[in-house]
Order: C-alpha cells, then structure tokens, then sequence
C-alpha cells in the first residue's frame, strides 16, 4: 500500500475515534473481515450488474430502472441473510434516499475515500465491524442510468427516474468516476 494510503487510513480511524469509541481490531480479523468483505461487495456488484444487464436486454434501459426500484433491495437482503451481514450502498449523490450518507462519521469517511484513500476499510464500533469499499462507474451501460442527462441517459429513462426517484442525485459521472461505497456491517460478537 502507498504511503498516502496508509496516511489516509491512520486518518479516518483518528478521526472516528473522536466520534465514537473504537475498539483496537487485531490484525487477523481485519484480515479476515477485510476478505469476507471484499468477497460479498464483489458478489453483490456482480449479481446486480447481471440483473441490471438482463433487464436492459429484456426492455431496455427504462425498465432497468424499474426493475432496480423494485427489486434491488431484494436481491441485496438475500444476500444479506445467506452471508450474516447487512450490505447497503452509501453515496453523496444517492438515487434512493435510503442509500444517502447517514452520519457524520460517514461524511467524514466520504470525503477520504473521495480524496486520496483507494483501499477498502474496516472500522469497529462497540457492536459491528463495518467493511467500506469504493464504487465506480465501471462499465459504459452504467451510463445509461447514471451518466450526463441528454447526452449519456435518453428521455424515456430520464423521465423514468424522475417518477420514481424524483430527489435523484446519482447521475452525471463519467466512466471510471467514483459513485458509492459499498457498506457492510458484521456483528462483532
């Protein structure tokens, strides 16, 4: 890992113990969560881009936006329970309310992995250790929904969003920009 890297994650535990008590992780179970982590992110990434992607095949990109409204929390509490954990998405510029930033401590957090944190994370509270790892825009498709107004994401889509998330913020990025962090909270028991 780079220097800033380090730097950044020193960072970001300094400055959530000043907003909560934190607990030492010991190495071993950094390492074991960081991976339980990163596989449930990856697996999660991966089967809603799969569903996404069939429902674009199926009905183009205004009924992916439906399809998504009304079934990805589904998709990710199923995973939820079959991995013992909870998964959300957070973001600055949410689509759906219930992925906005909730806490101070994740404003905090934001504007790290925004800057110069690239790696994924595990901070412990007093009863969860809570894994974050970056989002990006990763493939061109993802523009349809998310990319600029007019240019990337056709009317009938916009007026789709619009309906069902009418406070949308998630649109506007290029390929490659950084969207979200994937949260995810295992108890520390």
């Amino acid at each position: 890992m780079k220097k800033h890297q380090i730097l950044s994650l020193f960072l970001v535990l300094i400055l959530f113990s000043c907003h909560q008590k934190q607990l030492e992780i010991s190495s071993n179970t950094y390492s074991e969560f960081q991976k339980k982590g990163q596989e449930i992110s990856n697996l999660a990434q991966s089967i809603l881009l799969a569903n996404v992607g069939q429902a674009i095949q199926k009905g183009g990109t205004e009924y992916a936006v439906e399809f998504c409204n009304l079934n990805a929390f589904s998709i990710i509490d199923s995973l939820n329970h079959s991995n013992k954990c909870t998964i959300s998405r957070v973001s600055n510029k949410n689509r759906n309310p219930k992925n906005a930033l909730k806490n101070k401590q994740e404003e905090i957090l934001w504007e790290l992995f925004e800057g110069n944190v690239k790696a994924d994370t595990i901070l412990q509270t007093s009863k969860k250790l809570v894994y974050y790892k970056r989002i990006h825009i990763a493939l061109p498709a993802c523009l349809k929904c998310h990319g600029i107004r007019d240019a990337d994401i056709n009317l009938p889509t916009q007026k789709k969003l619009q309906k069902l998330y009418p406070n949308d913020l998630a649109t506007g990025y290029d390929l490659n920009d950084f969207r979200g962090l994937w949260k995810i909270e295992f108890d520390a028991n």
